[in-house]
């Protein structure tokens, strides 16, 4: 029998890499059969690096990957793999804790598996670049859907010195993300490295956010050492190449591992509604205090949100986020689901007639000529 647990401090020690008690009973039947476990930490090509309890090793994905996109083997997945060979095979994955996923590009609305069994979603969002809050909400959406706890963190603040506007932003942000820790943090000089990397152990973290969010760098600063290649952003917009090209699986000093993945241009989310509940949790309460069950916030009689805004308690910005992100994740939806679009034009024909009756009702009986 392997010894997956001895010498944690190990860089091979899968307790080094997130291995644990449930890990270990789910895994139980396939060492019955002679696979050991292991954990990836790189894909490309058909083939994974992974950590397995005699070290680092090569496998072929071939006779795990199927037609469905959410199967394929990903960075951070636990895996059945063989005990030897060449070539040496991954025999299944272990169900999945928990799974960061965004839309693919292609019309079939299928969902890409960024990162698996995360612990930590951390979204770097740089201060070199003026604040985009709706960019800020639509990541968070997508980290509270995987299951992963969001965690937002402010980087280049060596670049604000002023510790009141650097207090607005976090405020700012605090206000785009209910309910998520807001770390303001500098790879430069260091502030809010140590904590940040406190905050991540004992569990794995992935790393999300913009080419240019000093996602690489905030990498390095957390293992300690130059692991991940970093090059300097333009100085006309702010914005990098892709630095890291691939996504992967880091050990961190502090305890726990780190997913370092590249630099996302567009993140279209996939199946995200609770993800969109959670990242607007201030909405959904107000919705719980409207008239009607079905209001859509938009001129029925006793709406919650809709007061909300008129007495400046809600951000009318944040209703406008809210229904672009509930109406992004319907339309993919309905690209699949040919009942689903006939409901969703019923109810806007409805919606449009409360809302010519509404209006209807404020303009007063039509006068008589």
């Amino acid at each position: 029998m392997f010894n997956t647990s001895s010498d944690a401090t190990s860089p091979y020690s899968l307790a080094a890499y997130g291995w644990d008690d449930g890990w270990a009973e789910t895994f139980a039947p396939y060492a019955a059969q002679g696979l050991v476990p292991g954990r990836v930490i790189r894909v490309d090509r058909g083939q994974c690096d992974l950590v397995t309890p005699s070290g680092l090793a090569r496998a072929d994905t071939e006779l795990v990957t199927p037609r469905d996109p959410m199967r394929i083997v990903c960075t951070g997945d636990w895996t059945a793999v063989d005990a030897e060979g060449d070539p040496r095979y991954v025999r299944t994955l272990l169900p999945r804790r928990t799974a960061l996923v965004r839309s693919t590009s292609s019309k079939r609305s299928d969902g890409q598996v960024l990162a698996a069994n995360a612990d930590h979603a951390v979204i770097a969002v740089s201060l070199a670049a003026e604040l985009d809050l709706g960019r800020v909400e639509r990541f968070t959406a997508l980290a509270w859907e995987s299951g992963a706890q969001p965690l937002l963190v402010l980087t280049k603040a060596d670049l604000v010195p002023d510790p009141d506007t650097l207090a607005h932003l976090v405020s700012d942000t605090e206000t785009a993300a209910p309910g998520v820790r807001v770390l303001p943090v500098s790879s430069a000089t260091g502030e809010g490295v140590a904590e940040l990397g406190a905050l991540l152990a004992p569990g794995t973290a992935v790393l999300l956010g913009q080419s240019g969010a000093g996602k690489s760098t905030l990498a390095n600063a957390l293992v300690g050492e130059a692991v991940q290649d970093v090059r300097a952003i333009r100085d006309s917009d702010g914005k990098g190449r892709h630095t890291t090209t691939t996504r992967d699986l880091l050990p961190l000093p502090s305890g726990g591992a780190l997913i370092d993945t590249p630099g996302l241009r567009g993140v279209g989310l996939w199946d995200a509604e609770g993800g969109v509940a959670q990242a607007f949790a201030e909405i959904e309460e107000l919705a719980e205090r409207c008239r009607f069950p079905d209001c859509a916030h938009q001129v029925e009689p006793g709406c919650a949100v809709l007061a909300a805004i008129d007495d400046g308690s809600l951000p009318e910005r944040r209703l406008e986020s809210y229904r672009k992100l509930l109406r992004e994740n319907e339309r993919l939806a309905a690209r699949t689901d040919a009942r689903l679009r006939a409901e969703l034009r019923r109810d806007w024909k409805q919606r449009q007639a409360l809302g010519r009756h509404m209006m209807e009702r404020k303009r007063g009986p039509k006068r008589q000529r």
